[in-house]
């Protein structure tokens, strides 16, 4: 089963680790020191048995609940520059299709979550399957 949400949030693409050169060469437009913004949707997908009395994979109001917590109200009409998630990292959408599956995957029954899928614009999409682990998980980095 997959669900979408959506939240608009605002972010710049840069990196300490070049120089103002490089990042322009490297992000263009999306270095903009005043930052630019998204309607970003997320994809959000889960798998298990089919519940014998509820005919669900998962509890669609459950899932609504803990993504709408954990992703939309942390990330609706905010700067990501400013999430201390990355402090040390660039908001690419590959870094946010990784945090938003390190934020869910230890808040759903475990080996539920198969999928987060990130629309950024309408030519980028981003997609986690948790097939390689995010550097976040191999540092053991926590998320509340």
């Amino acid at each position: 089963m997959t669900r979408r949400y959506r939240f608009c949030a605002a972010h710049r693409l840069h990196t300490d680790q070049l120089s103002a050169e490089e990042n322009w060469a490297t992000f263009g437009k999306c270095n903009n020191p005043n930052g630019h913004g998204h309607n970003y949707v997320v994809f959000v997908s889960v798998k298990g048995d089919i519940d014998p009395v509820t005919h669900q994979v998962l509890d669609v109001s459950r899932l609504d609940a803990v993504v709408e917590r954990i992703v939309v109200q942390r990330f609706d009409h905010q700067d990501l520059n400013l999430d201390p998630e990355f402090a040390t990292q660039t908001t690419t959408g590959e870094n946010l299709v990784l945090l938003i599956w390190d934020l869910l995957v230890d808040k759903l029954p475990a080996g539920r979550l198969v999928k987060v899928g990130v629309i950024e614009t309408r030519d980028n999409y981003f997609e986690y399957s948790g097939s390689v682990e995010s550097k976040r998980r191999e540092e053991g980095v926590r998320h509340g």
